[in-house]
């Protein structure tokens, strides 16, 4: 189960939301920057003359081009954008790396839609999985459509108004998904052996990752289900007003959390550290290094279990790691997670394309690696599967948090 995921860029939330985590420049009207190159009118000689420096791959590309107008029999119906944005796709591809992807103009406009923390469609997050060659729901945000509707995190969605998905059309579902706000969506989705089928408004949703409420003997939760948008606020007014009703215990729930932003992770992490602790340490491709440490005084000093599973990825592994290693107050409690230790670009171009691309890899504090080894929790609770809704009664992992707390 943990290779299938590792070969995953957890990209969706109904858009093309990513979970990879993101640092962001943008690079329009930069005229000196070479990957505006690719965006000339003629991307073969430009892309692979200039870019690439190879004479016989251009001669290749030529000779493949000219076969298809010569021949081709639906040469009259060809799409150059489409060539040309498929020969960047390609490229970048071809780096091998799950997580560098060339976006076009309008997957870059959904990606960043996510970034702003509102968006239209359903409200799932998938993923490929590979076992099943399946397109797997893993995620379902509260009070959407595709939560009303009944759509479970572990169904697999294999049809969008009557046409047949697999893992290998995981690009462009999304494209299918999406659309105009009050408008319907046919999804077919597999949930065992049985087939279900529902009709979904599609709507506008404010994103909120964090949600709070009182347990019992003097517990609070706080659920994150991702680190986009400005979720260390939110964090902070929820712990704030879970104080103000008796909480003396805290836990933090980040399972099926697939990332989000650097700076959310770190700047949560500081509320659990003490000033000037190391949280993260970053390395370039040069082996520079980027060191961030706790910025203010610790502001959550009472007994904390934070939930973890093998879907916590990226910034929750971040998030994870720091406190495991420098918070004394805190337990890490659940699976080990999925250990994605790199971080992403991403660069927006001219004409509002982008390019998303491995640039660093990061470490905790004491200087462990994450990537492919993840962080194991201080106490590991296997066999359960959080399927996005609090059961008390078989939630082990919910109730070893507890029990840590109460001793």
């Amino acid at each position: 189960m943990r290779d299938f995921f590792r070969t995953l860029s957890i990209i969706l939330v109904t858009t093309i939301a990513t979970a990879a985590i993101i640092l962001l420049w943008i690079y329009a009207g930069n005229k000196e920057n070479k990957l505006a190159e690719y965006f000339s009118n003629n991307v073969a000689e430009n892309v692979i003359g200039e870019t690439v420096g190879s004479e016989i791959l251009t001669q290749k590309l030529q000779v493949i081009k000219k076969k298809i107008d010569e021949s081709y029999l639906y040469s009259n119906e060809i799409d150059e954008n489409q060539i040309n944005e498929y020969i960047i796709k390609g490229y970048v591809a071809g780096l091998g790396d799950p997580y560098s992807t060339y976006y076009t103009e309008a997957e870059m406009k959904e990606m960043m839609s996510e970034t702003t923390a509102t968006y239209v469609g359903i409200g799932v997050s998938m993923v490929v999985n590979k076992e099943t060659n399946l397109i797997e729901v893993y995620s379902v945000m509260e009070n959407s459509p595709a939560q009303e509707a009944g759509i479970q995190i572990g169904d697999f969605i294999i049809g969008v108004d009557g046409k047949e998905y697999t893992a290998d059309d995981f690009d462009t579902i999304a494209d299918e998904i999406q659309g105009l706000e009050g408008t319907k969506v046919k999804i077919t989705i597999k949930r065992n052996e049985e087939i279900k089928e529902y009709e979904i408004t599609r709507k506008k949703l404010d994103i909120t990752h964090v949600s709070g409420q009182m347990l019992d003997n003097e517990i609070g939760y706080i659920r994150i289900d991702s680190f986009d948008g400005k979720i260390a606020q939110q964090f902070e007014s929820i712990y704030n007003e879970l104080v103000e009703k008796g909480m003396k215990k805290l836990i933090v729930d980040t399972r099926n959390n697939g990332g989000g932003l650097v700076n959310q992770a770190t700047e949560l992490a500081d509320y659990f550290l003490e000033r000037d602790t190391k949280i993260l340490t970053e390395k370039t491709v040069t082996d520079s290094e980027i060191v961030t440490y706790a910025k203010t005084d610790k502001i959550v000093t009472m007994p904390t279990v934070v939930l973890v599973n093998k879907y916590s990825a990226s910034a929750t592994e971040i998030f994870a790691a720091a406190l495991k290693e420098k918070a004394s107050n805190v337990t890490i409690v659940g699976q080990t997670t999925y250990g994605k230790g790199v971080i992403q670009g991403l660069y927006q171009l001219t004409d509002g394309s982008g390019l998303k691309l491995t640039i660093e890899e990061y470490f905790t504090p004491d200087g462990n690696s994450i990537n492919e080894v993840g962080v194991k929790p201080d106490e590991v609770v296997e066999g359960y599967q959080y399927l996005g809704k609090l059961d008390e009664e078989k939630d082990t992992q919910l109730q070893k948090a507890k029990e840590i707390l109460n001793k």
